[in-house]
């Protein structure tokens, strides 16, 4: 699917692979930094184009120089685990409230999609969900 939207990605190398809660915290340190997105870009493309481990601190450090964040800073926070219980509820909530069982999980509108779904599929969905959203608007 990647390959069909024109981006790059190759399975990683590094095995076994890396547990990601690391780059979670890491997310929401970015965040709080307004760098979320670049910071989530920059992980995505460190692990799926450059087989990067970004289970490790030092990787992870060197990911946030690449988009402009402190790199001591970002350290200093993961490893005192000032990010540890915002992750942990952050995926209490995505299990307890939202029901993630399965990776990726879309939530489009009333619909949910667990698992990899073709383009076309997706389309539908968004374009299902647009029409109801444009009904319920004229009720």
């Amino acid at each position: 699917m990647a390959e069909k939207l024109g981006v790059y990605m190759k399975l990683p190398t590094v095995s076994p692979y890396p547990y990601t809660n690391l780059a979670f915290q890491g997310l929401e340190f970015a965040k709080d930094q307004g760098k979320g997105d670049e910071y989530n870009d920059a992980v995505f493309r460190a692990f799926f184009q450059q087989s990067r481990n970004i289970g490790r601190v030092d990787v992870l450090s060197d990911i946030t120089k690449e988009v402009g964040l402190d790199p001591e800073q970002f350290r200093d926070a993961l490893e005192r685990g000032a990010y540890r219980d915002r992750v942990q509820q952050l995926l209490q909530t995505a299990y307890e409230r939202i029901r993630v069982t399965a990776v990726p999980t879309m939530i489009i509108g009333r619909q949910r999609l667990e698992g990899l779904y073709p383009e076309d599929i997706i389309r539908q969905v968004i374009e299902s969900e647009l029409a109801h959203e444009a009904a319920e608007s004229l009720r």
